[in-house]
Parts: structure tokens; C-alpha cells; sequence
């Protein structure tokens, strides 16, 4: 059984002000739930008020689940990044594990309650909620109005940002998703998916590393692939 402790004080060194009172810091930690996900496995919010979620280690999907077992792949997140889970409305939600991970949960009123006057604490999840809105927009323009190629582009790009190292110019993926759940979280085929990826293999602007692995090798060509506004000087 893991402890909350290790968890509790990654969380806090990301998010909590060193300057925070003790009893305050004490409220946070109380309200901590600790989730260790094996790899695969899902924490279900069916039941639950709005959550704010941090990733300790792995990777996630937030999945939204409509009627008639309809599932879509909301949002991907990743080691040291907080989001928000709604409250069941519409639809429920579930984190799914890419890989072995683990989380912290807080209920979100009980949370936003002990952060009132906390200035660094709001401000943290204001940046939070802004990027998963930038998020939300950028997925709605591709699922909208972009081609396929262009979407995945944009998908890489964004992995890229968030998980990518840099090696000599080039950009490794190690993308923990697979085929499927790109393919759902893009609305497209999984066979569609393979094909703008060989494309871009072929065309020289990635290559491939086994079965997860994805080097970047222009940046800047996916960048134009992407169908971004085209900035005049």
C-alpha cells in the first residue's frame, strides 16, 4: 500500500507556497487522496463532486463516458500536472492509467475552500485551468477544421511541449497512448493515424523508435504541417 506522504510532499513542492502556514499545509494534506493506478486500470468520478486531480508519476487519459458505452478520450496529462475533473452532468468521467501511475485527488470545494487568500495556490491552478482551456480550443479548431495530417501534427507538436527531449536538434517521444487512443482523442481511424505518421516518415520529418518511440526531426516542417495562422511581420 502506498503512503501519502512521498506523494503529498511532490504535490506540495509543485503547487503549495514554501510560505504557507503549517495548518494550512495540514488541511491539504488531510484532504489528499492517494490512487496507485496499475497500468490500464481506471479511477472512476461517477460518484464524485468536481476533483482536482495531480499526476504524481505516469501517464493518464481523462475519459468522458456518454450513453450507450460511448467513450471519448478527453485529454492526455502527464507526471507533475494538476487538472480538473467535472462533476458528473452530461456525461461521467474516468482517469485511465497508460502506464503504472499514481494521484492525488482533493475534492474541489472542500479545496478551493482552504486555498481562499492563498494567492500563489490560485494563481497555480489559474495557469492550470488557462492551459487546459488553450488545450481544449486547439483540439476543437483541429477536430473542426483540420485535415487529418494537420491534426497530427498538432498532436505531436503538443507532445513534443510536454514530453519531449531534446537531442541535437531532434525531439524524442516516448508517447505512452496507443494508436487507438490517439486515433479517438484526434476523431480519427486508427488506420488513418498510421497513415499521416508513415507520411511523415517517409516525407523525412519524423522517424520511428519500436513501438511507442517518435523522433522529430524538423520541428519547424511539422510546424508549417500544422495549419497554424501564418504570422505577417
Amino acid at each position: 500500500m502506498t503512503t501519502l506522504s512521498h506523494p503529498f510532499e511532490q504535490f506540495a513542492e509543485r503547487v503549495l507556497p514554501s510560505t504557507l502556514g503549517e495548518d494550512v499545509r495540514c488541511g491539504f494534506h488531510m484532504l489528499a487522496r492517494c490512487h496507485p493506478l496499475a497500468r490500464e486500470a481506471s479511477l472512476d468520478f461517477a460518484e464524485r463532486s468536481e476533483q482536482i486531480v495531480f499526476v504524481v508519476r505516469g501517464a493518464t487519459k481523462l475519459v468522458a463516458h456518454a450513453s450507450e458505452s460511448r467513450d471519448q478520450v478527453v485529454a492526455f496529462h502527464f507526471a507533475g500536472e494538476v487538472f480538473t475533473v467535472p462533476e458528473p452532468d452530461n456525461y461521467s468521467y474516468s482517469v485511465c492509467a497508460l502506464r503504472e501511475c499514481e494521484l492525488l485527488t482533493f475534492a474541489s470545494p472542500e479545496f478551493l475552500r482552504l486555498a481562499e487568500g492563498e494567492a500563489e495556490i490560485m494563481r497555480q491552478l489559474l495557469d492550470s485551468t488557462k492551459l487546459s482551456l488553450r488545450r481544449c480550443r486547439e483540439k476543437t479548431i483541429a477536430l473542426g477544421r483540420k485535415t487529418a495530417g494537420e491534426r497530427v501534427a498538432v498532436f505531436l507538436l503538443g507532445m513534443a511541449r510536454r514530453i519531449g527531449v531534446e537531442q541535437d536538434g531532434r525531439v524524442a517521444l516516448e508517447l505512452p497512448m496507443s494508436r487507438r487512443d490517439i486515433s479517438e482523442s484526434l476523431g480519427l481511424t486508427i488506420e488513418t493515424v498510421s497513415r499521416q505518421l508513415s507520411k511523415l516518415k517517409d516525407d523525412g520529418v519524423i522517424e520511428t523508435t519500436g513501438r511507442s518511440g517518435i523522433v522529430l526531426l524538423d520541428c519547424p516542417d511539422l510546424q508549417r504541417r500544422a495549419g497554424f495562422l501564418k504570422r505577417t511581420a
